[in-house]
């Protein structure tokens, strides 16, 4: 059956069946008739939003370059092959578990280019790439590989209607090779450095390499990172000399590959900056080792791009961010290893993303550069765009050449021969570059910067890996919802997350909007309201107000708070601009009117810009609410909460609020053993739980207070909740309470 035919709003998964390098489960999931996340701290919202009836498959993603069904001239392709399919019959709501009607796959079927390998991938039809991909996997219909050959991802790789049109990326090929070929000398780096030190002495242009000092001397480097050895022929030097010394690499690391003609676009080093490392005198026993570490795992993720692969790049990328000498420097070694897969930050590019594509640079990171997250988010958002048809780049490689090429604000020097350079930081000589980067200078750090270590010290018990997962996916989607039982902190922790995300607690970057039944479009949006002189005049509502705000400040974040956000009507309060929310519409050229002009009577196209983040909170146990509808949901990342009780909780309580321990313990068996009793009735379940916020005091207990605090916030908190719970059940409430409150 075409997908086409099933039912409004059909969801399909593709869903892996190892994790983090375990065995896989295939056909343990087939004969149990289930498939399992593994994993308890990733994907749960996901999997909690698959519903019966949903169509499901099993996949593994990898790379490849050999034996393929089209001619791919010698470069990687993604491949996803299907194992399996089947139907959602049922889901247990744990975010664990789902139940599958399964059918296996033999042979197994590979699909190519459009991949996902993400553990958990939703597709959603409606444009043609997923419609292929969903039909070629539940219909058995054949993948159109010429098309995905042509299309502008793709095109300048594997493309067959341009075959005779000119290679205007052919050095690409020569990059990944010599990249490839240097990570044997990672553990072993003498042969290597001893063969440049001989090539130093034949070559113009590698005098640079010999103004090192050690501890009992100077002379040339005695070690080298595989940025500074790549650098050897991405200097602003001229092209002969650059094709000189990556020839005579090339043969010593026995690479075939052509040496490029001409390296137009490719972005070169500043000529006093060209190390990416101290001096051994100055530097780290592991700073090189740490730059071989994230050039390996940039290489393994370009490759797998698994959940493993994609933690060690993070991790390296970080650490070795964090070191003198590399700064922007490190994208700009990544991009050379491999410039299909990551984006160079050098200056141009930089200007260029950020005027021409209207695409913010976040720069959490050291000294006011991107951190991994930052980065890694950044190439996945170029990625996506980069299959616009219309888009002005469709690859990292173009997107360096037209920066190269426009040379957007502050462009290089007229003494760089080639290229472009990289003229911050500190030089190889020890001294001071000018910092030319005018064009997108990060603003000085706010005076209240706020980070997730913040978050957890302000009182949340959470880890800081689950809330580092919640920002992640904020990034993200653009949109979140935290979803959870009465008490357990979604308003609270919706705001800190809203000021983690802007970096700094800044009330004028985050709006706060309650959400109720009689909120209306008018108030939320754009409206008309009465004046002082008993007049009507067009005003714009709160999410006007910051969409506004954020396209005067591209490079700050807007944050959207909206408490209950089920209590109103999200469909009529949005309205058109509803379907401006999805990530993937966040441009000018998605903008739509309104439905009232503006306020000189001009109807001008709005769209919400990236920069503009919406985090909702919503009570699952409240019965008098409508479930939230599907247009919505889709364009949210939904979190759950849940009661956090434990020694987080217990460490806070104590050592902050002063409650008595023995006490602590005593509130928190009670309130699990209350908990344990509303998930076990039928007519309530895990959603009405009671939370933490109710045991939590907001204040510094006198000592002995303990149990008389407790004792009244059981009476005219927990007992009026009971109550409601159990509004139809004479009598039961009282019990719930006598039993919490027994022996007190």
């Amino acid at each position: 059956m075409n997908f086409k035919t099933e039912s409004p709003g059909a969801q399909f998964w593709f869903v892996g069946a190892s994790y983090g390098g375990s065995a896989d489960q295939t056909e343990r999931f087939l004969s149990e008739g289930i498939w399992e996340n593994g994993y308890t701290d990733r994907y749960v919202d996901l999997v909690q939003a698959m519903r019966p009836g949903d169509r499901i498959a099993i996949k593994a993603a990898y790379t490849r370059k050999h034996d393929l069904p089209f001619e791919n001239h010698g470069r990687s392709v993604s491949v996803m092959v299907i194992k399996a399919i089947g139907k959602v019959i049922e889901n247990i709501n744990d975010g664990r578990r789902i139940r599958v009607e399964w059918t296996k796959v033999e042979p197994p079927r590979e699909w190519y280019f459009f991949t996902h390998r993400v553990t958990v991938w939703r597709v959603l039809p409606g444009d043609w790439q997923a419609d292929g991909l969903i039909n070629f996997a539940f219909n058995r219909q054949p993948q159109d590989i010429e098309r995905f050959c042509n299309a502008p991802y793709w095109r300048e790789r594997f493309g067959t209607k341009l075959a005779g049109s000119p290679n205007r990326f052919a050095w690409t090929s020569f990059y990944e090779a010599v990249a490839s070929a240097l990570l044997k000398y990672r553990r072993d780096r003498g042969p290597l450095v001893a063969f440049i030190e001989d090539m130093s002495r034949r070559l113009q242009g590698m005098g640079y390499l010999s103004s090192d000092r050690y501890a009992d001397g100077g002379g040339f480097v005695r070690d080298i990172c595989p940025f500074t050895v790549m650098g050897l022929f991405n200097r602003g030097v001229t092209t002969e000399n650059r094709r000189s010394i990556a020839g005579e690499l090339a043969s010593f690391l026995g690479v075939t590959e052509k040496v490029p003609e001409s390296f137009d676009g490719v972005p070169v080093l500043f000529q006093m900056k060209s190390w990416f490392f101290p001096r051994e005198v100055d530097r780290t026993r592991d700073h090189i080792d740490a730059l071989w570490r994230v050039f390996s795992a940039g290489i393994e993720l370009a490759d797998t791009e698994d959940d493993a692969a994609r933690i060690e790049f993070v991790q390296a990328f970080d650490d070795a961010m964090r070191r003198p000498l590399v700064g922007w420097n490190l994208t700009i070694g990544l991009y050379w290893s491999q410039p299909w897969v990551f984006a160079s930050l050098d200056r141009n590019s930089r200007n260029y993303i950020a005027e021409r594509l209207r695409i913010q640079i976040v720069a959490s990171g050291q000294n006011g550069r991107s951190s991994a997250t930052d980065y890694v988010d950044l190439v996945r958002k170029l990625r996506t765009r980069f299959e616009e048809v219309d888009y002005p780049v469709h690859s990292f490689p173009e997107l360096s050449l037209e920066a190269w090429r426009h040379k957007v604000g502050s462009g290089p020097s007229e003494d760089e021969i080639e290229g472009r350079g990289e003229e911050d930081g500190e030089t190889d000589d020890g001294k001071t570059a000018a910092n030319v980067d005018q064009a997108i200078t990060p603003p000085p750090p706010p005076t209240s910067p706020y980070t997730v270590k913040d978050i957890v010290s302000d009182g949340c018990f959470l880890s800081l890996v689950e809330i580092e997962g919640m920002l992640a996916r904020l990034r993200d989607k653009k949109n979140l919802i935290l979803q959870g039982p009465p008490g357990t902190g979604k308003t609270w922790l919706a705001k800190r997350l809203a000021f983690a995300l802007v970096g700094a607690r800044d009330d004028s970057k985050v709006r706060v909007v309650q959400f109720h039944p009689n909120l209306s479009y008018e108030d939320f949006v754009r409206g008309w309201r009465p004046t002082g002189d008993g007049k009507l005049a067009l005003v714009d509502g709160a999410f006007m107000e910051v969409i506004t705000a954020a396209l005067k400040e591209p490079g700050a974040k807007y944050v959207v708070v909206i408490e209950e956000i089920n209590r109103g009507n999200p469909a009529q309060i949005f309205g058109e601009l509803l379907t401006l929310l999805e990530a993937g519409k966040r441009t000018p050229k998605d903008a739509i009117e309104l439905c009232y002009a503006d306020a000189d009577g001009k109807r001008r196209p709005v769209h919400i810009p990236e920069n503009v983040f919406v985090v909702g909170t919503m009570n699952i146990a409240d019965r008098s609410l409508a479930l939230v509808d599907l247009a919505l949901r889709r364009r949210f990342a939904f979190v759950s909460l849940e009661p956090r009780l434990g020694e987080a909780w217990r460490r806070w309580v104590v050592d902050v609020c002063k409650m008595d321990p023995d006490g602590a313990k005593n509130i928190e068996t009670r309130l699990m053993t209350m908990n344990e009793r509303i998930a076990a009735d039928l007519r309530l379940g895990k959603q009405f739980r009671i939370g933490h916020s109710y045991v939590t005091p907001t204040h510094v207990l006198q000592e002995g207070e303990t149990r008389d605090w407790f004792r009244r916030v059981a009476q005219t908190e927990i007992l009026p909740l009971l109550e409601e719970y159990w509004f139809d059940a004479s009598g039961e409430p009282q019990k719930a309470f006598d039993t919490l409150m027994q022996g007190w």
